[in-house]
C-alpha cells in the first residue's frame, strides 16, 4: 500500500497530495510492486513518534490487513525511528520514497559508475538506519529481494558502522577518480573545440526517444520512470559547418534523495560545463509546469543555472498548441514522430553560431595539414593556394578563433 502527509507546517515540496501519490504509485510499479489500497493524510503536523498519529496507523493497520498488504510505501522522508515505529505497529514491512527510488536506481544501474553512485547513496541512505534494520549480514540475491532493500550494496552491508563509514570513504574515492577522469576528457573537448549540448528533464519526459530521433543512438526508451540513469554521449551533425557532442542525462523527479543528488554529482556537474541545456519538457502531462520547476530547482545548485538554454516542448502529437508557451528559446517537437526536431536543430546552431566569426586566414605550406582540421572544425567559404601560403576564408566558433589568431589577416 502506499501513503502519504499534507501537513500545514510543510514546504510545498514536501507535501503529499494525490498528483504525488500517483507519481508513487507510477514508481512502485516501475520497482516491481503491485499497489492494493492508498491513504493521504491532512493534518497541521507529523508526529514526532508515527509520523500519522496513532488514529490514523490503526486505520492503515485495518486497511493493510484488509487487502493483505505485505509493504508500506510512504512518500515523505521518514525519521529512522519513525520507519521502525511504523513497522512495528503495521506488522508490514515500511519504506519511504526516497527508498524506493534507491531501488529502482539500483535496478537500473548497467554501467560501473552508475553502480557506483547507487551505491554509495544506499550507504549514507541505510547508514543512520542501521539500528532495527539489520540485525546480521545476510546475503540476499539482487533481483530476488523485496523493494527497497536490493541493489549493488547489500550484499557487503554489515552493522558495524565503522565498515559502512570506510566504505563510504572508499566509493567516493573511487567517485573522485571518475571526477578527474570527466575533467581530462572535458579538457580534451574544449581543447578540440565540440561544443557539448546536454538533455534534461524530468523523467519520463522522453529525453531518450529524442536522443534516438536526432542521432540514431539506439537507446532502449520505454514509457516508464528512471528508465535512463547512465549517460549515453553522441555526436551529432548540426549543419554544414556544426558537430556537436550531445548527450543524455538521468531525469529528475520532486523529492529526489539528496544522498542520491549527491552521488550523481560527478555525472550532473558536467552540465554546468556545458555549451548549451536542452530541457525537454512533457507537455502532455497535467503537472508539467510543477516538474518543469522541480528540474529548474536541481539544475541551479549544479551551476548550470546561466548555461544557455532550450525549452523543447515534447510529446506535440498529445497536446494541444495553446499550452505552450512562446519565446525565442522555446519548441515545440514530437520526439517519436520527428515533428518539430528540424526547428530544433535550426535553434541549436543559431544559438551556438553566436560566438562564430568570420575570418581570411594565410597559412604557410608547413602548415598545410591545419585546413583538414578546418574542414572538419568550421565552414570553409573559399581556398586560395598562393606562392607563399594558403588563403582560407571561413567562418569559425569562438574558441577555434583564439587558436588561429595568429594566422588571421586583420
Amino acid at each position: 500500500m502506499i501513503a502519504g502527509l499534507c501537513a500545514d507546517c510543510m514546504d510545498k515540496n514536501e507535501k503529499s497530495t494525490e498528483e504525488s501519490l500517483d507519481e508513487l504509485e507510477a514508481l512502485l510499479e516501475t520497482a516491481g510492486g503491485e499497489v492494493l489500497a492508498r491513504a493521504l493524510q491532512l493534518r497541521s503536523a507529523p508526529d514526532p513518534r508515527s509520523f500519522i498519529g496513532a488514529g490514523k496507523v490503526k486505520e492503515l493497520k485495518e486497511l493493510i490487513s484488509a487487502n493483505e498488504c505485505t509493504l508500506a510505501v510512504f512518500d515523505n522522508e521518514l525519521s529512522p525511528s519513525q520507519t521502525r515505529v511504523l513497522g512495528d505497529e503495521l506488522g508490514v514491512r515500511v519504506i519511504d520514497r526516497s527508498a524506493l527510488i534507491l531501488d529502482i536506481f539500483a535496478q537500473r544501474a548497467q554501467t560501473r559508475e552508475g553502480r557506483l553512485q547507487v551505491e554509495l547513496a544506499q550507504y549514507k541512505y541505510l547508514l543512520p538506519r542501521l539500528t532495527g534494520m539489520w540485525t546480521h549480514l545476510e546475503r540476499q540475491g539482487g533481483t530476488g529481494s523485496p523493494i527497497g532493500i536490493r541493489g549493488p550494496g547489500e550484499t557487503q552491508l554489515e552493522t558495524d558502522r565503522r565498515h559502512i563509514r570506510r566504505k563510504i570513504s572508499k566509493l567516493e574515492e573511487e567517485l573522485g577518480e571518475v571526477r578527474r577522469v570527466r575533467s581530462t576528457q572535458r579538457r580534451r573537448r574544449e581543447k578540440n573545440g565540440v561544443p557539448v549540448v546536454a538533455l534534461v528533464g524530468y523523467t519520463n519526459a522522453g529525453k531518450s526517444t529524442l536522443l534516438n530521433k536526432l542521432t540514431g543512438a539506439g537507446i532502449q526508451a520505454n514509457d516508464r520512470l528512471f528508465d535512463t540513469l547512465d549517460t549515453t554521449t553522441r555526436r551529432l551533425r548540426i549543419d554544414a559547418s556544426t558537430e556537436v557532442l550531445i548527450s543524455d542525462t538521468v531525469g529528475f523527479i520532486r523529492k529526489l534523495p539528496h544522498h542520491l543528488v549527491e552521488a550523481f554529482k560527478a555525472t550532473l556537474e558536467e552540465l554546468s560545463y556545458a555549451d548549451l541545456l536542452i530541457h525537454v519538457i512533457d507537455a502532455s502531462d497535467p503537472e508539467w509546469e510543477m516538474q518543469a520547476e522541480v528540474v529548474d530547482s536541481l539544475i541551479r545548485p549544479l551551476g548550470a543555472e546561466n548555461t544557455p538554454r532550450l525549452e523543447v516542448f515534447n510529446k506535440s502529437d498529445l497536446y494541444a498548441d495553446h499550452r505552450i508557451p512562446s519565446g525565442e528559446n522555446v519548441v515545440r517537437v514530437s520526439a517519436l514522430t520527428g515533428e518539430g526536431t528540424d526547428a530544433l536543430l535550426k535553434k541549436i546552431a543559431k544559438i551556438l553560431d553566436s560566438g562564430k566569426k568570420r575570418v581570411t586566414l594565410r597559412l604557410p605550406y608547413s602548415q598545410a595539414g591545419m585546413l583538414d582540421s578546418l574542414h572538419r572544425d568550421a565552414e570553409v567559404l573559399e581556398v586560395n593556394y598562393l606562392d607563399d601560403s594558403i588563403e582560407v576564408s571561413a567562418v569559425v566558433r569562438q574558441e577555434l578563433y583564439g587558436r588561429l589568431r595568429y594566422y588571421i589577416q586583420k
